[in-house]
C-alpha cells in the first residue's frame, strides 16, 4: 500500500530534482529517502528512476507517478481538513438572531447547558436569519414572528418593547405615550447591531435621519450629553432604571410590540 510520507518525498524529489535537496527540505537523510524510494518502486511495481553512477532523475513513469503522488497528497490534505472541520462543526452551536437582547438571553442559556461547545453567534435582518436557517448554516434562528417549517416548530422565546428615550426638557417628553407617525421627522441616536429593529425605525420614520454610533461608549456618551432622542426597551430598563435622567416613553405601534420566536434545528439544544 502507498505510504503517504514516501509519497511526499517522491513529490519532494520531483520538485527539487536531488535527492540530497530533496532530504535537506524534508529534513531526513539522504540514505532514508534513497531506500524509501526503492520501497515506492516496488509498490508501484514499476522503475520510477533512471539511475546512472553520479545521477538519478525521474524517468517517465516516474514523472507520471509524481503526479499522481500530488494528487493524493493534496486529497489527504483536503480530507484531513474535511474530518477537523466535520468534528468543529460537531461541536459548535450556530445561532442567528434578529435582535441583540434575544440572543443574549439565548447566550447565558446555551453556555450553562453546553459548557464543552463553541456558540458561535450573529445578528442579522430578518431575510438574512430566514436564509441562513434554510440552508442549514445555523443551528439556532430567533425571528420575531412565528416561521413555519418541516423540520422545526418554532417556540416563542420571549418579549420586548420598543421605547423612545429622551431628556426631560425635549418636547416629547410631554406625552405619556408615542408612535412612530409622532416622532417621524426627529433625528435620532442609533446603535449598530440592532437587526431589525433598525430596519423597523428606518421603515417607519423616513423624515428622520440617524446619528449611528458604532462604540458603546461614544453611544452612551451622546446619551448623557446631548439631547437628542433614542430608543431603548423595556429588556433594557428592567437592567437599568435610571437610563441618564432621561424620560422613557413607550410607542403604541404594534410594531413595537414585539414576540421572538425561536427555531432549533436539534431537540434539546435550547
Amino acid at each position: 500500500m502507498l505510504d503517504l510520507y514516501e509519497l511526499e518525498q517522491l513529490a519532494a524529489f520531483g520538485e527539487y530534482g536531488t535527492l540530497s535537496l530533496a532530504a535537506e527540505r524534508l529534513h531526513i537523510s539522504q540514505p532514508t529517502i534513497t531506500r524509501n524510494m526503492r520501497h515506492l518502486e516496488d509498490e508501484f511495481g514499476a522503475p520510477l528512476f533512471n539511475r546512472t553512477k553520479n545521477r538519478i532523475e525521474l524517468n517517465a513513469t516516474g514523472k507520471l507517478a509524481v503526479e499522481y503522488a500530488r494528487k493524493l497528497l493534496l486529497e489527504a490534505e483536503q480530507a484531513v481538513k474535511q474530518v477537523r472541520a466535520f468534528d468543529q462543526r460537531q461541536r459548535t452551536i450556530i445561532v442567528r438572531s434578529c435582535a441583540p437582547a434575544p440572543l443574549w438571553e439565548l447566550m447565558k442559556s446555551l453556555e450553562k447547558k453546553h459548557p464543552g461547545n463553541t456558540i458561535s453567534s450573529s445578528i442579522a435582518q430578518n431575510d438574512e436569519v430566514l436564509r441562513s436557517w434554510e440552508s442549514g448554516d445555523c443551528d439556532i434562528a430567533v425571528l420575531p414572528f412565528a416561521h413555519r417549517c418541516e423540520n422545526s416548530e418554532p417556540r416563542e422565546f420571549m418579549r420586548e418593547n420598543l421605547f423612545v428615550c429622551v431628556p426631560a426638557e425635549h418636547e416629547l417628553a410631554k406625552h405619556d405615550s408615542l408612535s412612530f407617525a409622532d416622532i417621524n421627522g426627529f433625528n435620532f441616536l442609533l446603535r449598530t447591531e440592532l437587526g431589525f429593529w433598525d430596519s423597523l425605525c428606518r421603515q417607519k420614520m423616513p423624515a428622520s435621519k440617524f446619528l449611528v454610533q458604532t462604540d458603546e461608549f461614544a453611544f452612551n456618551e451622546l446619551v448623557r450629553s446631548s439631547s437628542l432622542p433614542c430608543f431603548t426597551t423595556d429588556y433594557i430598563l428592567h437592567r437599568s432604571s435610571d437610563y441618564y435622567g432621561r424620560m422613557m416613553i413607550p410607542l403604541t405601534d404594534e410594531e413595537a410590540k414585539v414576540v421572538f420566536y425561536l427555531l432549533s434545528r436539534r431537540p434539546g439544544l435550547v
